[in-house]
C-alpha cells in the first residue's frame, strides 16, 4: 500500500503551480524512506493510515502514531537535520518555492532541551531554492519546570521566525500563552495557533482573544458560526488548512462535507497545506485535489489559493511580487479540467 495516485491532466495542473506550504510538522513529516534506512526491517510496510478510506478513531490515536516515529527518529539535532533535508527536497519536487515548518517542544524536552541545536540543524538543511521559515510549536500546559527558562527566552532567537500553538484542543487555556505571544509578537516574530480544528468557533475566538495571531491554523469551527466567520474578515486572519488531516482525523465528515468551500465564497484567506504527511500518506497535490474534485474549486479558485500563500509570505516584496507574477502568467492560459 502507498500513496493514492493523483491523475492527469489534474495532477499537471497542480504540479504546475508554483506553491506554499504554511502548515507543516517536521516530526509529522519524517520521510518513510528515511525511516527504513534507519531501522532496517522495521518499516517495511507502508501505514494503513495511508489508505484513502482510513479514519483515525481519536485524536488519541494519530497522536501514538506520530509520536511512535518521531520519539523513534528524533533523537539529535543531526537526525532533524537529514530529515528536514530530504523534507525539502520533497517540497522542490513538488515545485514548492516557500515553507513555514515548526519542529516540536516535547521532542526538545525529550532531547533534553537542545532547542538552538535543532532550530540550527532545520536551517541548514535548507536549500538554497526554497525559502523556509521555522517556529517551534508548543501545547497549551507547555509552560512549566525546565522549559520556563527556555520559553521565556524565545524572542531572543535570532533564526527562529516565530511560535505556534499545537497539540489537544481539550487543554484548557491559560494566561501564560498570552505573556508569551505577546512577548513574541512584539519581538517581531510571527505567532500563530491551531484553533477550532475540533473544539469549534470558541476556540477560535479564544486564540484569537488570548493570543492575539492572525494566523489560525485549521480554524474549521469559524465557518458554522456567522459572528466568527465575520471576525475573520475584519480582522484580515489567515487559515491555514489541511483537508486530507481533517476528513482522517474526522474533524468533517468526509471531503465534500469540508467547509473551505464555504470559508473561499465567503471571502475568507485560506491557504492549503499537508500537516503531518508521514501518517497522513499525502503530499499537496492530494489535498488540492480535494478542492478540485469533491468541493469544485475552478482551476481560477485554485490559482487563488495558492496566491494567498504568497500574499502571508514572509518575504521581501519584490519575491512575493515575482511568485505572484508567475501564478499570473499561469492564470492567463490555464487549463480546463472537469471537477
Amino acid at each position: 500500500m502507498g500513496r493514492a495516485i493523483v491523475e492527469a491532466p489534474l495532477f499537471d495542473f497542480i504540479q504546475s503551480l508554483p506553491k506554499t506550504e504554511t502548515h507543516l510538522h517536521i516530526e509529522g513529516a519524517v520521510p518513510w524512506e528515511l525511516l527504513q534506512e534507519t531501522f532496517p526491517g522495521e518499516f517495511e510496510n507502508y501505514p494503513d493510515a495511508w489508505a484513502s478510506d482510513f479514519r483515525y478513531d481519536s485524536f488519541t490515536q494519530f497522536e501514538d502514531e506520530i509520536l511512535g516515529y518521531a520519539h523513534r527518529y528524533y533523537t539529535s539535532p543531526d537526525r532533524y537535520y537529514e530529515s528536514a533535508k530530504r523534507v525539502f527536497q520533497g517540497h522542490l519536487n513538488q515545485n514548492v518555492r516557500y515553507v513555514e515548518t515548526s519542529f516540536h517542544l516535547g521532542i526538545v524536552e525529550l532531547i533534553g532541551g537542545p532547542g538552538k541545536d535543532i532550530l540550527e540543524a532545520i536551517r541548514a538543511a535548507v536549500p538554497d531554492e526554497l525559502e523556509v521559515r521555522i517556529f517551534l510549536g508548543m501545547v497549551r500546559d507547555h509552560y512549566r519546570g525546565e522549559l520556563i527558562p527556555l520559553l521565556d527566552q524565545i524572542h531572543t532567537w535570532d533564526d527562529l521566525d516565530g511560535i505556534d500553538m499545537h497539540g489537544h484542543e481539550t487543554i484548557p487555556w491559560r494566561d501564560w500563552a498570552g505573556v508569551l505571544w505577546k512577548r513574541v509578537q512584539e519581538s517581531g516574530k510571527l505567532t500563530k495557533s491551531h484553533a477550532g480544528e475540533f473544539e469549534g468557533a470558541k476556540d477560535v475566538n479564544t486564540a484569537l482573544d488570548l493570543l492575539g495571531t492572525k494566523r489560525i491554523q485549521h480554524g474549521i469551527g469559524a465557518a458554522f458560526d456567522p459572528p466568527t466567520l465575520q471576525r475573520l474578515l475584519d480582522e484580515n486572519v489567515t487559515l491555514d488548512m489541511c483537508p486530507v488531516s481533517n476528513v482522517k482525523l474526522r474533524s468533517v465528515s468526509d471531503a465534500r462535507s469540508h467547509p473551505i468551500r464555504k470559508l473561499f465564497d465567503a471571502g475568507v484567506r485560506l491557504t492549503i497545506s499537508t500537516d503531518d504527511p508521514t501518517v497522513f500518506g499525502n503530499d499537496l497535490v492530494h489535498d488540492f485535489e480535494i478542492l478540485i474534485k469533491d468541493l469544485s474549486f475552478t482551476p481560477k479558485e485554485v490559482i487563488q489559493v495558492v496566491r494567498n500563500g504568497f500574499e502571508v509570505a514572509l518575504v521581501e516584496e519584490d519575491q512575493r511580487q515575482a511568485w505572484i507574477k508567475e501564478l499570473d502568467q499561469i492564470e492567463a492560459i490555464m487549463p480546463d479540467f472537469a471537477a
